[in-house]
């Protein structure tokens, strides 16, 4: 008697491959041997799970079928401002040009399966919409415009390049002007546009606290956490258990310290170091979030759902309720809290000779901010080595510990990006009143390599033994380093690699740059240059710090990845069976798209208040002149970034002095035929601002000095 196959989605694109045609679900619960009540109850949510992840389409004779043995592409819609778009394949290479009449029925990120229909005069695949798998914009937030007796949204979104029609009886207390919310009603189709009933209104393009509103609306960043999380989360109280506590490796006189930002509020991870011998013992604790959130809990699922907190300067979107993420998760100082620890044994020149993970219970002996760290070291402040007193033998030997990690991380060739962040000062009214530059120092910096460390020993630890997400970033594609070679180059950079570089050789470039503006300038085309980060099961290292094997480890309040590792590392800990682990391979494949794509989506949040807040902020200084260096050149002119603000802003060709201007794309220049005005990348110039457009958050410049006769 030969096993029944079990129903799971594995075994059906098996079946489906194996078939080599269509199969109805009736042909499919035969080969399973199931009953139609057992074929609802196990294979229906498989099929569609699977056709709305566009692996499988069902079509017209109600048979199921895999898409890529249909000849169809499926993928994401990207949208460009001119009207046409593609789709950016989920598998494999190449780009599916559509043309505007196809991207009419759709949206940028809609997901599509398409076919492919010819090939252009340009070689391009050229292709037609067969079916809008998933619609990812619920509603849309822009510009309300009421012209002749029609109401439209215009989307803040340059992306969104169709109009939200309006009934005037859905437009509401709007006004024309205002930036409001649509819920779109009726997506668009080939015959009209999108149709919506506007469901907020968020106020006018310079208001307080409106740059982020528009990004949460946009981004359809959860706000509010359901009540049923919320009671979970409460529940557990302010204290940790006694009883859990009891059985853990004590801490708690070991004089662990969290070292943050001034404005921080959730404290993942606290540090301590000591001598041993010729080398140390790091200890890297972090908050036992695990133990709170349980798979497939109410705080698990929108855990999950989130995927990470996002960060605004003016507010944050918890992963988790405030309740664990600033309370009983956070190791705040003097407080007991439950920690899972990486506990390694570093030799003289910083490298890992053993490593071990336990569960403990800890007390946090100091919460210390980077600059009070940086201003005790430096011997600044005699009243910090007053307050601090208790744990400064503990900073001085993590700082030997920093030492040596630093000048091995320098040995294996490990990318620097030692890149400025934007800080906003906002008023009393929550206006920007001021935008300043943080730089990193070693305190930073000691953070970060211990944090490094105890990410390594996690990914060792688990890998192989359990499934886990790796944090993956992989070399350069072949098509960025093209134009990263030219570039280079043409800043009389050498390049050395032949086919594929090693960070070390990006590293060595690095080195080259001696001119702080111009390396911050390298710095970004660099960064350009490399691939985006994601979360896999496959672990393929990391190319940034030129590591092996790489996971997150060590923000579980604030990353989903970094739970779904504890969860791992505790599971071996208390050494259960692996069949009882909760996840599978395939499940991991699953969590890493998601992890990876509500990254994504925060990030490009964030960077959309960014923006907004330096537009608000340069509208107040038009007619004012700034130092600035060209970060970009077109043949429309030139990209100049203000280092006093991290404010980018373009001055056009026609605000060059008069004249005509010949591009050259390799030596990224513009030059003056008649007068010989050469400007190049990496030029420094005077500009003034003469122009912003909130809504488009453009800064135009004009050039005041600057520029090379021939």
């Amino acid at each position: 008697m030969t096993d029944t196959p079990t129903p799971s989605a594995a075994e059906i694109r098996r079946i489906l491959a194996d078939a080599e045609r269509p199969l109805t679900r009736r042909q499919l619960s035969a080969i399973f041997s199931l009953s139609k009540e057992d074929s609802d109850r196990l294979i229906k949510p498989i099929l569609v799970e699977l056709v709305a992840s566009g692996e499988v389409v069902r079509n017209r004779r109600a048979a199921y079928g895999l898409a890529r043995e249909m000849d169809l592409v499926s993928g994401r819609i990207s949208a460009h401002a001119d009207g046409f778009g593609f789709v950016i394949p989920d598998e494999g290479e190449g780009d599916l040009y559509l043309s505007p009449r196809q991207m009419r029925q759709v949206l940028h990120g809609d997901r599509v399966l398409a076919a492919v229909t010819g090939v252009d005069r340009r070689g391009r695949k050229e292709g037609g919409i067969v079916e809008v798998v998933e619609r990812v914009h619920a509603q849309v937030v822009g510009r309300l415009l009421i012209e002749s007796g029609v109401a439209m949204v215009v989307p803040d979104d340059p992306r969104l390049t169709q109009d939200v029609l309006v009934p005037l009886d859905k437009v509401g207390k709007a006004s024309p002007g205002q930036i409001v919310v649509a819920r779109i009603d009726k997506p668009p189709t080939l015959d009209r546009g999108p149709v919506g009933e506007i469901t907020a209104v968020l106020g006018h393009a310079d208001e307080p606290g409106i740059a982020t509103d528009v990004a949460i609306f946009s981004h359809q960043l959860p706000l509010e956490f359901p009540e049923g999380v919320l009671a979970q989360a409460d529940a557990f109280g302010e204290h940790i258990d006694p009883d859990i506590a009891q059985g853990r490796t004590d801490l708690r006189d070991l004089p662990l310290i969290t070292i943050y930002g001034a404005d921080a509020r959730d404290f993942d991870d606290a540090v301590y170091a000591e001598a041993r011998g010729d080398g140390h013992r790091l200890i890297v604790a972090i908050a036992d979030v695990a133990e709170y959130v349980q798979p497939d809990s109410p705080l698990d699922t929108e855990a999950q759902q989130r995927g990470t907190s996002v960060y605004f300067p003016d507010r944050v979107i918890p992963m988790l309720p405030e309740a664990l993420s600033n309370g009983l998760c956070s190791i705040n100082p003097e407080v007991d809290r439950l920690c899972l620890v990486c506990d390694m044994k570093l030799d003289e020149k910083g490298k890992v000779r053993s490593a071990r993970f336990y569960e403990a219970v800890m007390r946090s002996h100091a919460r210390m901010t980077y600059d009070q760290v940086e201003r005790m070291i430096n011997g600044a402040d005699p009243e910090l080595g007053k307050r601090f007193g208790h744990v400064r033998g503990n900073l001085d030997q993590l700082f030997a510990v920093y030492r040596a990690l630093a000048r091995r991380r320098e040995r294996r060739g490990a990318l620097d990006f030692d890149s400025q962040a934007v800080y906003f000062q906002f008023d009393a009214d929550g206006r920007v009143a001021d935008i300043r530059m943080s730089t990193r120092h070693d305190a930073h910096r000691l953070i970060e390599e211990c944090m490094i460390a105890a990410n390594v020993e996690a990914a060792r630890f688990v890998g192989g033994q359990l499934p886990m997400l790796y944090r993956v970033h992989e070399p350069p594609k072949a098509d960025k380093l093209e134009s990263l070679e030219e570039f280079l180059r043409a800043q009389g950079l050498s390049v050395r690699w032949k086919e594929e570089p090693d960070p070390a050789q990006f590293a060595a470039i690095q080195k080259q740059v001696t001119d702080p503006s111009v390396r911050r300038l390298v710095d970004a085309v660099l960064l350009r240059s490399l691939s985006l980060a994601v979360y896999q099961p496959e672990n393929r290292g990391h190319f940034g710090l030129a590591l092996a094997s790489y996971a997150h480890f060590t923000s579980p309040i604030r990353r989903y990845p970094d739970l779904l590792l504890h969860r791992a590392i505790k599971h071996l800990c208390r050494k259960q069976k692996r069949r009882e682990f909760p996840y599978s391979d395939e499940r991991m494949i699953e969590l890493g798209r998601h992890c990876s794509q509500t990254e994504r989506k925060a990030e490009e949040a964030a960077r959309d208040v960014d923006e907004r807040l330096k537009a608000q902020f340069m509208k107040r200084h038009i007619g004012d002149t700034f130092d600035g260096i060209v970060s970009g050149v077109t043949s429309f002119g030139l990209f100049v970034e203000l280092p006093e603000f991290g404010v980018s802003g373009l001055v056009h060709v026609t605000a060059l002095p008069n004249d005509y201007y010949n591009f050259d794309p390799v030596a990224r220049s513009l030059t003056g035929k008649r007068r010989g005005v050469r400007l190049r990348l990496a030029d420094r110039v005077q500009v003034e601002v003469t122009a912003v457009n909130l809504e488009e958050r453009k800064i135009d410049l004009g050039l005041v000095k600057g520029g090379s006769d021939q």
